[in-house]
């Protein structure tokens, strides 16, 4: 039986309140993001044996060598996105858990969101339908190729680390756009913003990350 959306000790809601102070003093402090974090059940996207430690500041395994990102990185990932203003359509470049993607889903219009795993993205999708989160749109693929048919985007987001920016993703923006991704290899990773211009793209370094790779080709 799969945890209850509202949650019971650990993953009550009084948890997932101290979750959030701990996040704005970590500096975060855009109270949609925040209220975002304090609503979705995290524990939904866990295994049951993990579920106790879902409200931890701590990225999780999800299986397939992949992980739940830590709350920080995805409060401020979204944050960093919403910063360029109001997002209609936003690409996720990587959808593991489904939680990134849930968090998106509740605050842009349109999500379309790419995973080569087929098993995770089942799983995600399973787990957003029980959410009641339909503005989301799921693929199997590479992300390396973004979703094209669906571009230009608002934003992109990704949730694993190329070495170097990947052009595809950046020529799918629109003009103004902007793009979150940590960039780098298993020695130094820095999570950046990358903003589409009329001319080609600016690239800002925020901080150092820590992400698994993203990787090529696809699992089934």
């Amino acid at each position: 039986m799969r945890p209850n959306v509202n949650g019971i000790g650990m993953t009550s809601q009084r948890t997932r309140a101290r979750l959030v102070e701990r996040l704005f003093e970590q500096g975060i402090t855009d109270i949609r993001v925040l209220e975002v974090m304090r609503t979705t059940p995290r524990h939904l996207f866990l295994d049951e044996a993990l579920a106790h430690r879902a409200y931890e500041d701590a990225s999780l395994p999800i299986g397939f060598n992949q992980t739940l990102s830590q709350p920080y990185t995805v409060a401020r990932m979204t944050a960093l996105l919403l910063a360029g203003g109001g997002m209609k359509r936003v690409l996720e470049v990587g959808t593991g858990s489904g939680y990134q993607t849930a968090v998106l889903a509740q605050l842009v219009e349109e999500v379309y969101s790419i995973e080569r795993i087929r098993p995770l993205q089942e799983r995600a999708r399973l787990r957003l339908r029980e959410l009641k989160l339909h503005n989301v749109t799921l693929r199997h693929g590479d992300g390396f190729g973004g979703w094209a048919a669906k571009a230009p985007f608002d934003g992109i987001l990704t949730t694993a680390a190329p070495r170097a920016v990947p052009q595809e993703l950046v020529e799918q923006l629109r003009v103004g756009g902007r793009l979150v991704i940590p960039v780098g290899d298993d020695r130094r990773q820095q999570l950046s913003v990358v903003t589409r211009t009329e001319t080609g793209f600016e690239v800002r370094e925020v901080e150092p990350a820590r992400f698994v790779p993203l990787l090529s080709g696809m699992v089934r």
